[in-house]
């Protein structure tokens, strides 16, 4: 036994420098891994650090020239060097990715969710001008609440008499001056059925003042009788539909046809009770007004009309034409004379229109339109009863304006439309202002 013990006790110490020894080189080789590793680890690092900042520098570059496109105005942060991110990047955990280190500072789309919010909210000034010019076909219900306020001023030289040797004119002369003022209020629901039509109501109220002014009363030249006469009430409904025929693509534009039906619920001008204000010695009127003013044409119409709408960033071009055709309606009284009765028919001309214009979006929220309208109306016809028809001189009619507009919008639904609309030809208002508050449900 004591023979065995002493034996494996050199062999123990004879093998311990061995073990040792293989035990120095394997640590060695541990410690230069371990190294290599944490070398590779800080580069890997750096690498990161440097492609998330190439990735913020790449996404604030898309959004500055997205914001510019769409008018916005935003400051780009000034980019840092390089090196300064690098060397001051602090070291990433080894479960974090590349989805949730990127940065969200302010203009940068952190989601799917904020980079379709950005995207809608740079075409919310396009949709408001598409809105006003035709309709928005992705919108199930819009109620728009509009006030518009109209002047009209006409001047007109009356010659009752005759021409004494072509040169001398025997008579009266007198000059008419009718001024109107008008405020209308409108409700309007535009109900989207599918994305290509939509139906719309609108239900008019009317309120109008008109003062006329009538020169040579009494028989003198110098002396002018004025009478003012008002009226209310409910105006011309109308029901409309919109179908979309093409929508935008390439160079061709979002086109629009409209039908429309006006009912005659207004108080037509035709029966009405009249004021008589002055009358000769042998019982002549020579001054009468309406004791109310109309709110209606009295006639059915129906219209027809075509739009179109072109995005061209940072401009959006608009147009339309239509046609409106009146139906013939019996009326128990169109004679202007207050003393006589005489039922008859009455079919207003038809009439034309069109108009062109151009609208810039400064921003997501703000734009200015600028456009021009005219329309364009034949001479109205009247038939007594068993008579024959007869064309009324002066009932055309040729109306341009030159509109300007601004649109802002208040809220992701709601949008305030102001427009200002400037009389060019003598049948168009002088002017008229209206502002319209549409709100999308």
């Amino acid at each position: 036994m004591k023979r065995l013990a002493m034996a494996a006790l050199v062999s123990l110490t004879v093998a311990s420098p061995k073990v040792l020894a293989q035990e120095a080189t394997t640590g060695s080789s541990d410690e230069a891994d371990v190294r290599a590793l944490v070398a590779q680890l800080e580069s890997l690092k750096a690498s990161y650090a440097q492609e998330v900042r190439r990735l913020r520098e790449l996404d604030m570059q898309v959004q500055a020239i997205q914001a510019r496109v769409s008018g916005k105005t935003a400051q780009m942060p000034a980019a840092q060097p390089p090196t300064a991110n690098v060397a001051t990047a602090p070291a990433a955990p080894a479960t974090t990715t590349a989805a949730n280190a990127a940065p969200t500072g302010e203009g940068y789309a952190s989601s799917a969710a904020e980079a379709q919010e950005a995207k809608e909210a740079a075409r919310r000034s396009v949709d408001d001008v598409k809105q006003q010019q035709s309709a928005l076909f992705n919108q199930r219900l819009t109620l728009e609440n509009s006030i518009t306020y109209a002047r009209y001023d006409r001047k007109q030289l009356t010659l009752n008499g005759f021409l004494a040797l072509d040169a001398i004119f025997l008579g009266n002369i007198a000059i008419e001056n009718v001024e109107s003022d008008s405020l209308t209020y409108n409700f309007a629901a535009r109900w989207g059925l599918n994305p290509r039509l939509t139906l719309n109501l609108d239900v008019p109220y009317i309120a109008r003042k008109t003062i006329y002014q009538k020169g040579g009363a009494g028989g003198s030249a110098a002396a002018i009788a004025q009478e003012e006469t008002h009226g209310t009430g409910i105006g011309d409904v109308t029901v409309s539909a919109n179908y979309k025929l093409f929508g935008e693509r390439g160079w061709r534009p979002e086109t629009v046809l409209t039908g429309a039906v006006t009912a005659p619920t207004g108080r037509e001008p035709y029966g009405l009770d009249w004021k008589v204000i002055e009358r000769d010695d042998d019982d002549f009127i020579r001054f009468a007004v309406p004791a109310k003013q109309p709110t209606g044409n009295g006639l059915w119409q129906a219209n027809i009309g075509l739009s179109a709408v072109k995005s061209a960033d940072p401009a959006i071009l608009f147009g339309n034409i239509g046609y409106v055709r009146s139906f013939k309606r019996s009326f128990d009284d169109i004679d202007a004379n207050p003393d006589t009765v005489n039922p008859g028919e009455v079919v207003l001309g038809d009439s034309y229109y069109f108009g062109a214009g151009i609208a810039f979006a400064f921003n997501e929220r703000t734009s200015l339109s600028i456009s021009y309208s005219d329309r364009m109306s034949a001479r109205a016809s009247t038939r007594y009863k068993d008579g024959k028809w007869m064309k009324i001189i002066g009932s055309d009619g040729n109306a341009g304006t030159l509109n300007l507009g601004v649109t802002y919008a208040l809220t992701s639904k709601a949008t305030f439309v102001s427009m200002l609309g400037i009389g060019l030809t003598p049948d168009a208002p002088d002017f008229s202002l209206a502002f319209k508050v549409p709100y999308m449900l």
